[in-house]
């Protein structure tokens, strides 16, 4: 599941680009000032981090997410779950007591999946398990059934492209990184296409399985046919695999029912913390950092962080304030889709950085549900953001450029 913590606070992006600021436009404090303001914090961040630990906010998160989870299910862009999802969120801002909780229109991308089967049907009758990649094409009504040629990688697929012509291609990539690895779902439909197969089967991205196809993004390219295209389960993947080895004939049985609609109509949330000091300064591009967590809600270590050299020192000392929890660590850079475009406009950036060796056994998949999810891990995430939030938005520096 995912999170997105976007912190729209106090610092004048474009005017005092590449400059630290006081919020009240007087002398800055030298490092050493900065390190004894953060000090003074210390008391705060313990009584949120019992609060949110061990006191009344004690599973506040776990239970909240359970509830919106349970309630509206999955959300995929476009759908009725999505609109549900963002009337929900909106009355809870409201409720809750936030300041200026409205709704920003947007276009979305809006593409169903359909009713999807396949099948194998030599050697012998066996059910395979997929997920339709997104923004894939259908099948034609009737479903296509062809041969499988298996491959284990683009290069294997560019040498023995004569043979792929009219058939389903299988790639049965090792998994070595979400970052390498991924390549094939994106990719996959598009390097299968040119050499003139009919459809794509793309070993799910996953460094664990139990016959659970995990679904995602891929894209077409303009010059390339379109080709129908879903994830399969590691384990037929890799069936397929030794099947092929020894020479037997495979074939597969493949129907989708998938299908791109125009962009809907969405919505973004926002909603606000008026800042109790300075309340003036609340214009949208006053960020002071932008937040995400992308890869779960597991034990965390501490934050990934994009920014100055400057800024990094100053997150370094306000993490010492997590040492309770031990999630003191500051990494090399933060990751997230969603803040990409504000760090790279130099807003400074964090990530939740937690253990996620289990990340990939769930993620995109329909195993990626409340039943993974840990309370107690998610107060020490919770207690992590609440503290880094808190002691940014509060002190009189905002964390230079």
């Amino acid at each position: 599941m995912k999170y997105l913590f976007l912190m729209f606070l106090m610092n004048l992006l474009h005017q005092y680009a590449g400059k630290s600021l006081r919020r009240d436009g007087s002398s800055l404090k030298s490092f050493e000032g900065i390190k004894n303001e953060i000090a003074g914090y210390t008391n705060i961040a313990k009584a949120i981090i019992d609060l949110a630990v061990h006191g009344k906010a004690q599973n506040r998160s776990y239970e909240r997410l359970a509830v919106f989870a349970d309630t509206i299910g999955p959300r995929l862009s476009g759908s009725k779950n999505l609109e549900e999802g963002i009337k929900y969120m909106f009355n809870v801002l409201k409720k809750d007591g936030l300041e200026n909780v409205h709704l920003e229109p947007v276009k979305v991308p809006h593409w169903e999946r359909g009713e999807e089967f396949a099948v194998m049907l030599e050697p012998r009758n066996h059910s395979i398990a997929l997920l339709g990649l997104g923004s894939s094409i259908a099948t034609p009504p009737e479903g296509i059934t062809a041969e499988v040629i298996v491959v284990a990688s683009f290069d294997e697929l560019h040498k023995r492209a004569q043979e792929a012509k009219g058939k389903i291609v299988v790639y049965n990539e090792p998994f070595i990184s979400y970052g390498e690895t991924v390549q094939y779902r994106l990719q996959g439909a598009v390097e299968a296409a040119k050499v003139g197969a009919v459809a794509s089967l793309i070993r799910s991205i996953a460094s664990f399985s139990i016959h659970s196809p995990h679904t995602g993004e891929q894209s077409y390219q303009p010059d390339v046919p379109q080709i129908p295209t879903a994830c399969i389960s590691v384990e037929d993947a890799e069936m397929m695999s030794r099947m092929s080895l020894r020479g037997t004939k495979i074939v597969v049985h493949l129907r989708m029912g998938a299908k791109t609609y125009p962009d809907s109509l969405s919505f973004n949330t926002v909603a606000e913390i008026v800042g109790s000091k300075y309340p003036e300064q609340e214009n949208i591009s006053n960020f002071d950092i932008v937040m995400e967590s992308d890869e779960g809600t597991f034990k965390p270590s501490g934050l990934g962080f994009t920014g100055s050299a400057a800024a990094r020192d100053i997150v370094k000392e306000i993490m010492t304030l997590l040492q309770p929890i031990n999630a003191t660590d500051v990494y090399d850079t933060a990751d997230g889709t969603d803040i990409s475009y504000w760090m790279r406009d130099g807003v400074p950036g964090a990530s939740l950085h937690s253990d996620i060796n289990k990340y990939f056994w769930f993620h995109h998949s329909q195993g990626d549900t409340m039943t993974v999810q840990d309370p107690n891990q998610m107060n020490l995430c919770a207690a992590v953001w609440t503290v880094v939030s808190y002691v940014i938005a509060d002190m009189e520096d905002m964390l230079p450029r």
